[in-house]
C-alpha cells in the first residue's frame, strides 16, 4: 500500500515543490494552512505531515499538537526558516518525529521521509506482536517459553499451595524474587504480606532484630517494641534473598524457625509462634559451601525441601525475543508512549549478546534504549551493552574476547574510586551484595589504594 503524505505550507512554491518530488512514489496530499490540514487529516488519512511552522491562522506546531491528539498514530515531521531552541523542545515534546531547518535539501528530506515510513512499519508490526504476546506465558511477569522455564512454571504449580520452604537458584538478575512472588500469590494465601528481604543489605548486628523483632531496651536504639519481619508476615511469605551470604550464627538461629516455626524476640522471654512461609534464594553454590563448612548442612536440607532453578538468560536465548516484547510493551505504556519496536538490527544485537546480568540488564537496557531513542523505533545507535552501560556495542564475548571482563574491572574500580573505597557505597551504586563485591575486587586483583574499607562515619578500618 501506497504511504500517504499531507504537506502543509502557506507558500505556493514549497508545496508544488514538494508534490512533484514525491508524488511518483507516495501518494501526496497539500494543504495552505494549519486549519485546512486538520481537516485534510481526517479526510486523507495520512501516514506522514510535513508541516511548516510560521503561518497565517494555527501555528506548524500547534497542528502537531492537535494531531497527537486525534491521531497519535500519524508521524509529523516540522520544518521552519527560523529555528530556535524554545520551538524545537516544544516539537520534540510534543511528538515531532524530526525538526526540519529551511532551506531544505530534498534528498534529505528523503531520507528522512524514508527512516520514518519505515519506523512506522516498525511500530504497527510491533502493535501486532504485543497484542500476540499470550498470558499463559506469563505468570506474575515472568516470561519464557524454554523448556526449563516450562518446567518452573509446573514447579510453582505444585508448590503454591503447600508450605514447604522452597530454594530458588540462579545468577543475579535471573529474577529469583519474581518465582517467589509467583508461587505467592498463586497459593490459597495470596492475600496475606509477602515481605521481601535482601539479608546483606542489613548488619550482621541487626538482622535477627529485622527478623524476629525485639523488645524496648534490648539494645542502643530499641526504645519501643518492635515486631519483626516473621510476625509481619503472619500466614504470608517471608522471602530471603542472598541466603548463602549469611552468617553460621544467623544460619543457627534460621533453622530454629524453620524447625519448630517458633522464635523469641532479640531481649525477650516469650515465644512466639509462626506461619510464615519461607522462601530463600541465592546465587551461590551451596554445595561447595557446605563441603567447605562455609553454610550449615542441616539448614541447606531444610530450605530445599522444593527447589527451583532459574536459568541465565544466555541460556534461554529463544526466550529473548519474547522478553523484549514483553518489556518494550510494558515500558511503552508506562511512559504513555505509542507502539514502540526494535528494529531487525537492534534485535539481532539483543540476540547476540551474553546479557552477564541476565533479564535484569535486558530490562534496563531497554528502558534506557526508549527514552533515548524516537519515532517509536529502537535501533543499535540506541542501545549501550555491557558493564558500566558503555556507549558502544558488544557482541557476545567469544573464547578469545575477554573485552567484557576488562570492562567489569574498570567499572569496579572506577566506582571504589568514586566512593573513596567505601565498600558499602560502592555495592549500593554497582547494584550487587558486599560479598559480591569483595569476590569482584579479588578476582581482579584490585590495588588495595582504591579498597579501603570504611564505617558509617567515614573513618578508614
Amino acid at each position: 500500500m501506497t504511504a500517504r503524505l499531507l504537506v502543509v505550507d502557506d507558500d505556493a512554491s514549497i508545496r508544488e515543490t514538494f508534490a512533484l518530488h514525491f508524488r511518483s512514489r507516495y501518494d501526496v496530499s497539500v494543504a495552505v494552512d494549519g486549519t485546512s490540514a486538520l481537516r485534510d487529516v481526517g479526510r486523507f488519512d495520512p501516514d506522514l505531515v510535513i508541516t511548516d511552522v510560521r503561518m497565517p491562522g494555527l501555528s506548524g506546531l500547534d497542528v502537531l499538537e492537535q494531531i497527537k491528539v486525534i491521531r497519535p498514530e500519524t508521524d509529523v515531521l516540522v520544518m521552519t526558516a527560523h529555528e530556535d531552541m524554545a520551538s524545537v523542545i516544544r516539537a520534540m515534546k510534543s511528538g515531532a518525529y524530526d525538526y526540519l531547518v529551511k532551506p531544505l535539501d530534498l534528498d534529505q528530506v528523503e531520507l528522512v521521509v524514508k527512516r520514518c515510513l519505515r519506523d512506522r512499519r516498525e511500530r504497527l508490526r510491533a502493535a501486532r506482536l504485543q497484542a500476540q504476546v499470550a498470558a499463559p506465558y506469563a505468570l506474575d511477569q515472568i516470561v519464557g517459553r524454554h523448556s526449563s522455564m516450562i518446567a518452573n512454571y509446573k514447579l510453582i504449580g505444585q508448590v503454591a499451595n503447600t508450605r514447604t520452604p522452597v530454594l530458588v537458584r540462579g545468577e543475579t538478575g535471573t529474577g529469583k524474587e519474581l518465582i517467589a512472588r509467583a508461587i505467592h500469590f498463586n497459593s490459597s494465601c495470596a492475600t496475606e504480606p509477602f515481605i521481601a528481604l535482601t539479608c546483606t543489605a542489613i548488619a550482621e548486628t541487626l538482622l535477627e532484630s529485622e527478623l524476629f523483632g525485639h523488645v524496648r531496651g534490648s539494645f542502643t536504639g530499641a526504645i519501643a517494641d518492635r515486631r519483626g519481619r516473621f510476625e509481619q508476615a503472619g500466614r504470608g511469605t517471608l522471602f530471603l534473598d542472598e541466603i548463602g551470604d549469611t552468617s553460621s550464627a544467623f544460619q543457627a538461629k534460621l533453622l530454629r524457625v524453620l524447625q519448630e516455626h517458633e522464635f523469641v524476640p532479640v531481649g525477650g522471654e516469650k515465644v512466639r509462634r509462626t506461619e510464615a512461609r519461607v522462601i530463600a534464594a541465592t546465587n551461590r553454590d551451596l554445595e561447595a559451601m557446605v563441603r567447605d563448612g562455609a553454610f550449615r548442612e542441616d539448614l541447606y536440607y531444610r530450605l530445599r525441601v522444593m527447589e527451583i532453578r532459574v536459568p541465565p538468560l544466555r541460556e534461554r536465548r529463544e526466550d529473548i525475543a519474547l522478553l523484549v516484547t514483553h518489556f518494550v510493551g510494558r515500558m511503552a505504556a508506562e511512559m504513555h508512549l505509542g507502539p514502540v519496536s526494535v528494529n531487525t538490527l537492534a534485535m539481532t544485537a539483543l540476540l547476540a549478546y551474553d546479557w552477564p546480568g541476565n533479564v535484569r540488564e535486558l530490562e534496563n537496557t531497554l528502558a534506557r534504549a526508549m527514552v533515548v531513542a524516537s519515532g517509536g523505533v529502537v535501533g543499535t545507535e540506541h542501545l549501550s551493552l555491557g558493564v558500566g552501560g558503555s556507549d558502544h556495542l558488544r557482541a557476545a564475548p567469544g573464547p578469545e574476547d575477554d573485552s567484557l571482563e576488562s570492562m567489569e574491572r574498570m567499572h569496579v574500580e572506577r566506582v571504589l574510586r568514586k566512593t573513596s573505597g567505601n565498600k558499602r557505597q560502592a555495592a549500593g551504586r554497582l547494584g550487587v551484595s558486599r560479598p559480591t563485591l569483595d569476590r569482584m575486587i579479588e578476582k581482579h586483583g584490585l590495588a588495595s589504594d582504591v579498597v579501603k574499607e570504611r564505617d558509617t562515619d567515614g573513618q578508614a578500618t
